[in-house]
This record gives C-alpha cells, structure tokens and sequence, in this order.
C-alpha cells in the first residue's frame, strides 16, 4: 500500500529474512496471480499460488489475479435444477442449485469439515463432477 512521500507498507507474503526498514523496493505493477486451468485440479496452493503438497511445480500455462472484478449477476446464475449431494438432510431441508455456490458455516466442532468432505465425495462420486475448496 503505497502511503505517500515514497513510503509503502507491505506485508511478507513469504520469507522475511535480510528484510528491515528503509529498504528499497520495486513496484512491479502487477497484481497477485496464481495459476488456473484443469493442470491445478487436485493440487494444494498457497494464496501466491505456489505448490504445497510436495508435487513438483503446477504446469499451468494461465494465470488470474487473486482480486478482480465480480463476475455479472447473469453469469452466476445458478440452474434452477437441484444437485442431489447424497446427504438427506441437505436435499430435504435445504437443497443447492447445480451449478451454485455454497457457504458452510457453524461452531467449533459442529461437523463442518466432515460435511464438506461428504459433499466432495458424492459429487465426484455420483456425478462425475469437480469440486473447489478454498478456506
């Protein structure tokens, strides 16, 4: 964040060793990216989009910044078919559109994780379909 009078304040997104105040910088112009296409499905990034389940580098070829614009209203559009996820009290009480987003909140210990593991599953499993996890 660029604060005036040459002044920036920063934060280390990675190692800060040899890093103190007053050192010099360059402004790359360029915004965070990380890697996106189907060579990313089934690998574990950091936010700066570096591997880290010890497979190598990701082989991508494009990349997207991490902050953009929303995509429109229109394109988010979900179906209005519902995604049968195989959890009964989901598709009862609460079924998700296909295609849609969605938030998984609640307390400590409440089953969150198991959950969303559970959804993953059923989706890859039943439908032959692709999941993203961020959090």
């Amino acid at each position: 964040q660029q604060l005036g009078d040459g002044v920036v304040r920063s934060i280390a997104m990675g190692a800060s060793d040899g890093l103190s105040r007053g050192l010099e910088v360059t402004n790359t112009n360029q915004p965070i990216s990380v890697p996106v296409g189907e060579e990313t499905l089934g690998r574990i990034m950091n936010v700066l989009g570096e591997p880290i389940d010890e497979k190598g580098p990701v082989s991508a070829t494009k990349t997207m910044p991490i902050h953009r614009k929303p995509p429109s209203y229109e394109d988010q559009l979900g179906g209005n078919e519902v995604l049968e996820t195989g959890v009964k009290v989901i598709d009862l009480i609460c079924p998700f559109a296909k295609g849609g987003k969605v938030g998984l909140f609640g307390g400590a210990g409440v089953g969150k994780t198991v959950t969303m593991l559970e959804l993953i599953r059923n989706i890859a499993t039943e439908h032959s379909g692709l999941s993203g996890f961020a959090g």
